[in-house]
């Protein structure tokens, strides 16, 4: 299974954009950040990419100042 993690440079916003998904009952999980992915906090939201087009449309971006981009793994 193909992941997608959320990277934001901010934890609080990790964890807001975390409660936001479960919420929407979108599976997720708190998930150190790849190194690969550049820096960011440490810790980033994983989800499988199977959902990443539903985030994409039901979530705006513009709220989370710290958000970096998706890196999938």
């Amino acid at each position: 299974m193909s992941y997608v993690y959320a990277v934001f440079t901010s934890r609080n916003e990790t964890l807001s954009f975390a409660s936001q998904l479960k919420s929407a009952m979108i599976p997720c999980a708190i998930s150190s950040t790849p190194k690969s992915a550049g820096r960011a906090c440490g810790i980033s939201v994983r989800f499988a990419k199977d959902y990443l087009m539903i985030v994409k449309s039901k979530f705006s971006f513009a709220y989370y100042k710290t958000f970096k981009g998706f890196y999938e793994a």
